[in-house]
């Protein structure tokens, strides 16, 4: 596949507005959701505003623009065999390109919340399938024959009686004059030849043969390469600096100060301007700056948690949810539970480091990136810059990982303020060092979980959390919870317990902080369906009997019962620690099972890992288990090797030495199995990491007796 960068004008030109292509698109006059289907076939580019389209040429060649990021999650592969499934044209014949950004014609195209097919795969399907009847239309028209006796297979239309055939690129000429159909009718899950079929990504190849452009790999003419000494401590500015000893590193030409902002914090740092990454990094290093740190706070982490935990103690919080009243039945006689939960600030750590491409023109400035929001970094710099949104042209390049720290618009705001001031296009790059130390991270957060059982019955649960809030670096209000106070919960349960409520008890700190993959559900979870464990034991009960009663859902129960089935769960032996957790994530629910047994020195190891994914309707069987095994592996080391944590208001990790990866020695069998259901599309790229840390540590309750409730700790002095 070609991941050329090509813009809607140059696009539309090189297709051939004359009625040499056949071209669809999608419009939303109102925003809606389903999409409808326009011919867009010798369209003015003013007449109409697409979201994305369809095109097919002479040759039978099928291009569509891909409006989304590919960061390894595998919309590269999965968009392309949606359209080919209703299109009946073969894989290889499907090409896809990386769209600009622009919120107008592609609505929303920022990559997050596992949306990318969820939020797409009705409309691509319904635009695959027009296509495939306009083509037939044209062909039966030629043939003068019945619609009806005509079938589309591998880019051709087919006369069932004669055996005649037409390649769709005969027929896109006057396929391209046709109106196109209101309604059409799409294949059942039954005739399905690609979508539920594990083929092999088409982007492998050119990630494994080089050609793959990353955004380390774009280069322009006369370009610069830069680094940027920052603020330690994240909010300072520059005091002074002395770039005498950089300057006289061979390649370095410029150093002066430069500031980055993203929402509504900015920070301050020295840029190291050269004509190599390597001259520039050097250059870095003999820098001398000083730092003014005053007006913040230089937090611990010792401090965070500690006012974490007593304001859990003394504050009610404010509620996102509530229903019935726990508080007076925790109040009531009866066996009650209350313990406190914690979890760690995390970094991204992306294989692939922050770096951004900029060239800023006076009236424009074009950006090169791995970028996951490109509608963001257009907003805001042309808010900065003072230039009309589409001055800001925003090209999205593969990315080496993103989980959510590539939403942020600080490093491209920063590469256009570098270009601004040496007149020429540059390269920023962030070290390892950088991204260690810089964040954005997960919020660190503790939680306090009270419940209240009454003759085996779960008669009331309540829930407050009390760490960062990421809304609030973008502005949001400071006087309403959380909004992602409950996520992971599985919303069954509030059918099942009458009384449950949730509740933020604010928590502010100078970090910054943002999304990470599965975002709160990450935290939530684990503290959540650990707590669950917890009431099940209180109750006399077997941890997913427990959920089994109270997740009164056909979808809950069916998924449960493969939980079961899958890992032997009832035919636990003495000697081994089983745990189960069952979270809910973008709109897909992932049951997890963990065993554990101690090996011959009398140490845990985690012996298997079944996962079941209920994600409704999907596209990749593949790309789901390769998904669900890299998130539980990313949740591995979350739980039980790596943090961020802070000393003087210094980031105290700086590099894969200090914040370690699980190796492959760590990584235990996964077994992944996919429910089938007719079901919307839920998400696939995140929900797989929740409920691992959970079912871990409700394992190793089950083997060792010992509750884990703060993460992350050593599996190896448990």
């Amino acid at each position: 596949m070609s991941t050329n960068q090509v813009s809607r004008r140059d696009f539309l030109r090189v297709s051939g507005l004359a009625g040499t292509a056949l071209c669809l698109g999608f419009y939303f006059p109102s925003s809606a959701k389903e999409a409808e289907i326009v011919n867009t076939s010798g369209v003015a580019k003013s007449e109409v505003e697409l979201n994305a389209w369809i095109h097919i040429d002479t040759d039978g060649k099928v291009t569509i623009f891909n409006h989304r990021a590919e960061m390894g999650q595998g919309s590269f592969q999965s968009v392309p065999q949606i359209i080919a499934e209703e299109l009946e044209v073969d894989l290889k014949d499907v090409n896809i390109v990386f769209a600009q950004g622009n919120r107008e014609k592609y609505g929303s195209q920022i990559t997050g919340g596992s949306s990318t097919i969820r939020g797409s795969y009705k409309n691509l399907l319904k635009l695959s399938a027009t296509a495939r009847i306009m083509l037939i239309t044209i062909a039966a028209k030629k043939w003068n024959v019945p619609i009806t006796d005509c079938y589309a297979e591998s880019g051709q239309v087919l006369h069932k009686a004669s055996g005649k055939k037409f390649h769709y690129g005969e027929l896109v000429v006057d396929a391209s004059k046709l109106e196109a159909p209101k309604e059409v009718v799409l294949k059942k899950i039954s005739e399905y030849k690609l979508i539920r079929k594990p083929l092999h990504r088409q982007d492998t190849p050119l990630k494994t043969n080089g050609t793959a452009i990353f955004g380390l790999d774009k280069k322009l003419p006369g370009m610069l390469y830069a680094t940027v000494e920052r603020n330690p401590r994240l909010r300072g500015i520059v005091k002074s600096f002395d770039a005498s000893a950089a300057l006289k590193i061979p390649g370095v030409t410029k150093v002066f100060k430069v500031r980055m902002g993203v929402f509504n914090t900015f920070r301050e740092g020295v840029a190291v301007v050269a004509n190599s990454t390597w001259a520039a990094m050097q250059g870095k290093k003999a820098l001398k700056v000083e730092w003014d740190d005053s007006g913040f706070e230089h937090i611990n982490t010792a401090e965070i948690y500690k006012r974490q935990q007593e304001d859990l103690q003394t504050k009610e919080g404010l509620y996102l949810k509530k229903q019935g009243n726990p508080d007076d039945i925790l109040k009531q006689e009866g066996k009650t539970i209350d313990v406190v939960y914690q979890t760690p600030y995390q970094s991204h750590s992306c294989m692939e480091p922050v770096n951004c491409v900029a060239h800023y023109q006076g009236d424009k400035v074009e950006i090169w990136g791995p970028i996951q929001a490109p509608e963001w970094v257009q907003d805001y710099i042309s808010g900065q810059l003072g230039l009309p949104k589409e001055k800001v042209i925003v090209n999205m390049t593969f990315l080496g990982g993103g989980f959510g720290r590539k939403a942020f618009m600080d490093y491209p705001h920063e590469a256009t303020m570098i270009s601004k001031e040496i007149g020429a296009p540059v390269q920023v790059v962030w070290t390892r060092e950088d991204d260690a130390t810089q964040g954005p991270y997960r919020p660190g957060i503790s939680y306090r979980c009270q419940g209240a059982i009454h003759n085996g019955e779960v008669t009331a649960l309540k829930f407050r959390m009390s760490g960062q809030n990421n809304d609030h670096w973008r502005g949001g209000k400071t006087d309403q919870a959380n909004r992602s106070t409950s996520e992971g919960f599985l919303k069954p349960y509030f059918d099942g317990i009458k009384n449950i409520s949730f509740a933020e008890v604010q928590f502010e700190t100078p970090i910054p902080t943002m999304w990470w993959r599965s975002v709160y559900a990450s935290t939530n979870g684990f503290a959540y369906e650990s707590f669950l464990d917890e009431v099940a034991l209180a109750a006399g009960k077997d941890p997913l009997d427990l959920r089994r009663q109270y997740l009164q859902d056909e979808r809950c129960q069916r998924l449960i019962d493969k939980m079961e089935e899958v890992s032997g769960w009832k035919k636990r032996k003495k000697n081994e620690g089983f745990g189960a957790a069952i979270t809910e994530c973008f709109s897909s629910t992932v049951g997890q099972i963990v065993k554990v047994s101690k090996d011959a020195g009398g140490k845990i190891k985690i012996d298997q890992v079944w996962a079941v994914m209920d994600c409704g309707w999907y596209v990749n069987p593949d790309i789901i288990r390769a998904q669900v095994e890299g998130s539980i592996v990313m949740a591995l080391g979350a739980a039980t090797i790596h943090e961020i944590t802070f000393k003087d208001g210094l980031v105290e990790q700086r590099n894969f030495y200090d914040y370690k990866m699980p190796r492959i020695t760590d990584i235990p069998p996964i077994e992944v199995h996919i429910m089938e259901n007719e079901a919307d599309a839920g998400g696939v790229g995140e929900p797989g990491l929740p409920a691992f840390a959970p079912a871990l540590t409700n394992a190793i309750f089950d083997l060792t007796g010992k509750r884990i409730r703060k993460l992350p700790f050593d599996l190896s002095a448990v």
